[in-house]
């Protein structure tokens, strides 16, 4: 096999989401308008794993190879790639390889880590939130970071952290910032998609201010937004695209972490008081040289308030 000529790029949820997919699809869309393969979308698949499979199941057999968005295809992308030998896969935020089984992993716990420092240095409540969607890997990874950057920052800071169930639906996750907000987050990180719209309304509402993700979101909405932990994952797309149309297959994960360029950082808004400037830049620096290591797991409590409807 000389390399694909024709990619799958493989989206669960919105496409157009203003997060996580958007920024995927820039990387396919560089890859496809730099020539490297001819690449199609498949996108709006439910995060349900037999719809994952079937799905999967339905794009194999016309394509040469076929790119994962996030971690909710660690699951069954292994196992379709062990039933199609012969063509190539990817996972960009996955953490499975393979004969022909790649990884490639924005380490956005490094940008979530910074995140956590800062809003323990903005929080005027000494409670700060966290909310994020899926319970996948990658989001798994990020709450851990930013809980341990705001113990990091050592200012006694309380976490609420909690797992709603959806990235996409609003109406839950503006129930869940609200509930946050009640039990006295002042700034609340989040890592959603669609879904973020309904905890800016509750933010805007609530007057607590929000860390974004993925997206620079203070260029967006600097009255709500005082940060935003930027992790380029087109960065990674792009890359698993230019592997697999040159034939080549990472053996170990790729990672791109604070290190590596512009692929993870985070974005201040204007008003962050230099004190807290120059704490986020000292725990970089400390990531950078290896001073400082990002954890990946998290035992704490969980924030589940009622009544909060469970997303699916």
């Amino acid at each position: 096999m000389s390399g694909p000529t024709k990619i799958a790029v493989f989206f669960v949820g919105e496409l157009h989401d203003a997060g996580f997919n958007a920024a995927a699809l820039a990387g396919a869309d560089r890859a496809a308008a730099a020539g490297l393969a001819e690449v199609g979308i498949v996108s709006g698949v439910r995060y349900d794993q037999d719809e994952i499979r079937a799905r999967l199941a339905e794009t194999v057999p016309g394509i040469d190879g076929l790119v994962f968005i996030g971690g909710q295809g660690n699951i069954a992308t292994p196992e379709i790639a062990a039933a199609h030998p012969a063509k190539r896969f990817a996972i960009v935020q996955g953490q499975k390889t393979g004969p022909n089984l790649a990884s490639y992993d924005v380490r956005q716990e490094d940008s979530a880590f910074l995140a956590g420092v800062l809003a323990a240095h903005l929080t005027a409540t000494g409670t700060v939130g966290h909310l994020s969607g899926h319970r996948v890997r990658p989001g798994l990874k990020g709450r851990a970071a930013f809980a341990a950057g705001v113990a990091h920052a050592g200012r006694g800071v309380k976490v609420l952290t909690g797992f709603c169930g959806t990235q996409d639906d609003s109406a839950v996750t503006r129930a869940w910032a609200a509930a946050e907000i009640a039990g006295g987050a002042d700034v609340i990180f989040t890592m959603l998609n669609a879904a973020r719209q309904g905890a800016i309304e509750a933010c805007r509402a609530g007057g607590a201010r929000q860390i974004g993700n993925a997206l620079d979101w203070v260029a967006t909405d600097p009255e709500v937004f005082v940060a935003s932990a930027l992790a380029r994952i087109d960065i990674g797309v792009e890359r698993a695209i230019a592997d697999m149309a040159a034939g080549h297959t990472p053996a170990e994960i790729a990672e791109f972490g604070l290190g590596d360029g512009d692929a993870v950082s985070l974005s201040l808004g204007a008003d962050v008081p230099q004190a807290a400037r120059d704490a986020v830049e000292a725990a970089a620096e400390g990531i950078r040289a290896g001073r400082i290591a990002v954890p990946d797991s998290y035992d704490g409590p969980e924030f589940e308030p009622e009544p909060v409807p469970c997303g699916s």
